[in-house]
């Protein structure tokens, strides 16, 4: 049985992701849409979905929280992308991923 903190660290849950078919990296434009790293495909809120997320708090101090969400495009493309909590969020994440919970494209997980 593998240790609840190695489980649960953000680099086991990538690579079991990824093992999953989750391999694309994504950001949030200047412009506010999703995008690959490399920018060769661009997606609306409607046309992604949340269908999974990972909270991650740092051992040591409250401000290392994070969030890890799992997405998959209408076009297949299947990934993730990671925001801060509080005051390092990244506001275009935040409003990104808020368009997307709002269109009802999330899952809701109660087991965080």
């Amino acid at each position: 049985m593998q240790d609840k903190v190695e489980e649960r660290s953000l680099v086991n849950v990538l690579n079991r992701l990824r093992k999953d078919g989750f391999k694309t990296d994504f950001k949030v434009t200047e412009g506010g849409a999703l995008t690959t790293m490399d920018e060769k495909a661009s997606f609306t809120p409607e046309q992604v979905r949340i269908t999974d997320f990972y909270r991650f708090e740092g051992e040591t101090n409250p401000d290392d929280m994070s969030i890890l969400y799992v997405l998959e495009t209408e076009s297949g493309i299947k990934g993730t992308i990671s925001n801060s909590y509080g005051p390092y969020a990244d506001e275009k994440v935040d409003n990104f991923l808020k368009q997307v919970e709002d269109l009802g494209k999330n899952l809701d997980k109660k087991d965080c």
